[in-house]
């Protein structure tokens, strides 16, 4: 579902297994909307270019944002704009089910004429699952079902709500039906990996984690200004928000340091940071394509990664920002559960500094000591070693898949 032009981070992955699975010796076609209508666009992203790329209609909702939607809204208005929105909420597993029509049939056509050996489908949406499960139906090849995220456990949700309790079940109702159907399962995390086991699946269940895209950095220098600039890029939902580490900014003193958020900064934590007071200390800057991100990531003094406990899963599904900040090699603030997954990854590389999310003195003490240590001249480059520059690539982990397609022959 998420393909170029489509943007954002979920674009990665799908968009990585078609540039490198054609080097390794397997014909690569892929199956994308003709618009996904996401929320994002990168005009500068290019497809593949060894990999066949295919269109099907996509006939589904445009993607939206409630929480902006409804920001300030009261009364009739918000009741109004509630209903709007409420056609999406009722589309199970999800909205991007709507997909399927036009994508099986069209994934069909492909497999025939092609003579395709195997399919693979990579969620979320989680629905995409449906469409694997109709082609190995309808066709009998091999079907491997790649999940980038938790796949039920998801603790932004609100249970409380009926709604929400009957999309859970639809959700258990497709990993049910990946458990049964798949003749393998790749999970980013053991953590998802675990969550799909406990569905008793009849293929075997691999963990393949993301990985470091090490040359879209090739070019891209680092230049002092002066300032100790800190980035974060990506965005903010469910329980993510950047208030203990802002405080903690506004806490330290340091004139000449700023935070840059790069990308969707809900409303409701603009209008809290005024209060801060922290002026030219922090620039939001709008979604910006790719390629820009990766010239802000690397032209820092740290990055900043903000992964909340949320119940637990923070500290076992790491964000794929994890590979992209490693792959910067500049220092990193790592505001994630310390027993986690992610944190684990820097002190394991020697990347930079971990604090739990919610420690404003701990982020405090952070800030002020990378922010010394520039100041010394010993905030460097090159941090990774040969090794694990080569055990983190997203080649070396499309190539643990590929081992994978082999086997199914």
């Amino acid at each position: 579902m998420y393909f170029p032009p489509a943007g954002g981070g979920g674009v990665q992955r799908p968009l990585k297994l078609a540039t490198h699975l054609p080097a390794l010796g397997i014909e690569t076609h892929v199956l994308a909307p003709d618009d996904p209508k996401w929320l994002h666009r990168d005009e500068d992203l290019q497809p593949p270019t060894q990999a066949f790329v295919h269109r099907a209609r996509y006939l589904g909702p445009q993607a939206r944002l409630p929480s902006e939607e409804l920001y300030g809204l009261t009364g009739t208005e918000r009741a109004l704009t509630q209903a709007r929105l409420a056609y999406r909420r009722v589309l199970l597993p999800d909205a991007s089910v709507t997909w399927a029509p036009t994508a099986i049939p069209a994934a069909v056509r492909i497999v025939r004429r092609e003579r395709i050996d195997a399919v693979i489908t990579t969620s979320p949406p989680l629905s995409l699952n449906l469409i694997g499960a109709a082609v190995k139906r309808l066709t009998g090849i091999p079907w491997v079902a790649d999940q980038r995220d938790s796949v039920v456990q998801n603790a932004d949700r609100r249970f409380e709500r009926t709604s929400v309790r009957m999309k859970e079940k639809a959700l258990e109702r497709v990993v049910r039906l990946v458990a049964r159907n798949a003749d393998a399962v790749v999970a980013v995390s053991e953590a998802i990996a675990d969550e799909v086991r406990a569905f008793e699946p009849a293929g075997q269940v691999r963990v393949i984690p993301n990985g470091c895209d090490f040359d879209d950095f090739a070019g891209l220098e680092y230049r002092p200004d002066g300032r100790f600039r800190i980035t974060h890029t990506g965005s903010f939902f469910g329980q993510r928000n950047p208030r203990a580490f802002l405080t903690a900014l506004a806490e330290s003193g340091l004139d000449d340091a700023v935070a840059r958020f790069v990308g969707d900064f809900r409303s409701t934590d603009r209008e809290w940071l005024e209060q801060l007071g922290l002026g030219d200390r922090l620039e939001l800057i709008p979604y910006v394509p790719r390629r820009r991100a990766l010239e802000l990531q690397r032209d820092s003094e740290a990055n900043l990664l903000l992964l909340p406990e949320a119940a637990g899963r923070g500290r076992v599904v790491p964000s794929g920002k994890i590979f992209e900040y490693l792959a910067a090699e500049r220092p990193i603030l790592a505001a994630v559960p310390p027993d986690g997954v992610a944190a684990g990854l820097v002190r394991e590389t020697g990347a930079g500094v971990v604090v739990a999310p919610d420690d404003e003195q701990g982020l405090r003490e952070a800030l002020l000591g990378l922010h010394a240590r520039w100041r010394a001249g010993r905030l460097e480059d090159g941090y990774l070693s040969d090794e694990q520059r080569h055990r983190l690539s997203r080649r070396t982990r499309v190539e643990e898949l590929a081992e994978l397609l082999w086997s199914l022959e």
